[in-house]
């Protein structure tokens, strides 16, 4: 085999690999949207809630402290501006409750309040419930090496 021949027969094997990726990229995104699709609409129907608030209670709820908004931002990895709003639709309906900061007058930290925690337990059981029910026909086994693999690009990925 001469030198050209291997050098077309690598870079095929190449053009192969990174398509077989980009095929695993775009079969992550179609099952990550039919859950999501599927979570959203349960807790519209069911709560009158939507998933970026859904998300910022649990993440409030993990936090009985409360926490900065840019500590809020940080978890939820998104910026200060998508999670202002959202957090002034949770103060307004009573989930959630702003504290000016002590050291810092222009800081507030963000804490869930009391009915805010009673609705987001309801909610994360049902949660639960319908992430098993979606998953229903996926084995432990398969669960777990879903997650290892999940974790194996995620790691790689940040390389």
């Amino acid at each position: 085999m001469d030198a050209e021949h291997i050098a077309f027969s690598d870079a095929a094997h190449g053009f192969e690999t990174a398509r077989t990726r980009l095929r695993l990229w775009q079969q992550m995104l179609k099952a990550v949207r039919y859950v999501e699709s599927d979570l959203r609409e349960r807790l519209r129907t069911g709560y009158d809630m939507t998933l970026p608030r859904f998300d910022v209670l649990a993440v409030l709820l993990a936090a009985p402290d409360g926490l900065r908004m840019t500590e809020l931002s940080q978890q939820l990895m998104v910026s200060n501006g998508n999670v202002t709003g959202i957090v002034d639709r949770l103060v307004a309906d009573g989930l959630v409750e702003r504290e000016t900061m002590k050291t810092d007058r222009r800081a507030f930290r963000v804490r869930i309040t009391r009915t805010g925690a009673q609705l987001m337990r309801e909610m994360a059981t049902h949660h639960l419930e319908w992430i098993d029910e979606l998953f229903a026909d996926v084995t432990e086994a398969d669960a777990a090496r879903g997650i290892s693999i999940m974790l194996d690009i995620r790691h790689k990925a940040h390389r």
